[in-house]
């Protein structure tokens, strides 16, 4: 029998100054088998950094054979407004994604540059447009430590920099912004 998701529970208070968003958000999010800790905490990450009307998580991991984003968002008329990839995203889909969508941003867990590196003379549409973001080293560890099945954050975003407080710790980190192409 094959092994289930693990679902995880994150409350959450979104405070995005940078973008006058303020939220409370409730995220039930299923852990694939094949999906490591680093990969779901960078999803949940990316969810929050790119809050915004219409937004949910895509069914990327383990049943769609990963055609869907990470992330997505669509406005009230269906349009697709946001699509985010996560970890080391496949050239084929960047390139579709980057001519369907009105926003495409790379949240990763790994080095940028081997992303860089890896899309080096492959085709994707705009790929100079393409934000690459990453955290800066040790914040994942420190979540991953901290994270429960039920986990409660504060996350507040101002002048580029990340507060977040968890279990009673508040970690402060900026986020790392490079370009795909």
């Amino acid at each position: 029998m094959a092994q289930g998701a693990t679902i995880y529970n994150f409350d959450i208070n979104l405070s995005d100054m940078d973008r006058a968003i303020y939220e409370q958000l409730a995220l039930r999010v299923a852990q694939h088998p094949t999906e490591t800790m680093e990969y779901l905490l960078t999803r949940i990450l990316a969810y929050c950094l790119e809050y915004r009307e219409g937004i949910a998580f895509g069914e990327s991991i383990g049943t769609t054979g990963g055609q869907e984003p990470a992330v997505i968002a669509r406005d009230a008329t269906g349009r697709l407004m946001l699509w985010v990839e996560v970890g080391m995203p496949d050239a084929d889909k960047l390139h579709k994604a980057s001519k369907a969508a009105e926003r495409l941003v790379i949240y990763t867990h790994r080095d940028p540059t081997n992303l860089k590196n890896n899309m080096r003379n492959k085709t994707i549409y705009n790929a100079d447009q393409i934000p690459i973001f990453s955290f800066e080293y040790g914040l994942l560890a420190k979540l991953i430590a901290k994270t429960e099945r039920r986990t409660i954050w504060d996350l507040s975003v101002t002048e580029g920099q990340i507060y977040l407080t968890v279990g009673g710790e508040t970690i402060e980190t900026r986020l790392i912004e490079d370009r795909l192409g």
